[in-house]
């Protein structure tokens, strides 16, 4: 049976490394450096390297746990509970906290409450859409970290 062959970007840091991808069935069965990638020429650092193990580790969380407030046990919740919470929450707390002018009486339109911090992980595409939303929303603080 042949594996299907897909090039992709490694998530870890921001320098872009080039990996192939061999998935059978929708599984990744096999990965290696990309040797036509202009950044990496197939080389991979040890994080690069431990992407296989990432995505076939039995110990890989699939589900959404939840521990509520001064509870001691987890709960399994689905996707959309989680999204729709953490949408209310961000919600309320910018209701609560949005400020539209500042003690001089400025026209500022903002949330204190709130700060955004991104991974290393995300692309310059993905990054821009997130600071408009966060910036539509009304925080000032965001942050990308890219680094190992």
């Amino acid at each position: 049976m042949y594996t299907k062959q897909t090039t992709t970007i490694c998530p870890y840091c921001a320098v872009g490394c080039g990996i192939i991808l061999y998935t059978r069935e929708g599984k990744l069965v096999s990965m290696e450096g990309d040797p036509d990638h202009p950044i990496n020429q197939g080389s991979l650092c040890s994080k690069g390297q431990a992407l296989f193990q990432v995505a076939n580790s039995p110990y890989r969380m699939k589900k959404v746990l939840y521990r509520a407030p001064n509870s001691d046990a987890w709960e399994v919740k689905d996707w959309d509970w989680a999204i729709d919470t953490i949408a209310r929450r961000v919600k309320n707390t910018r209701d609560r906290t949005f400020k539209e002018k500042n003690k001089e009486g400025f026209t500022v339109n903002r949330t204190e409450a709130i700060a955004s911090l991104g991974g290393a992980a995300l692309d310059n595409e993905e990054c821009y859409v997130i600071d408009k939303l966060m910036r539509a929303i009304g925080i000032v603080y965001l942050e990308q970290q890219a680094r190992l």
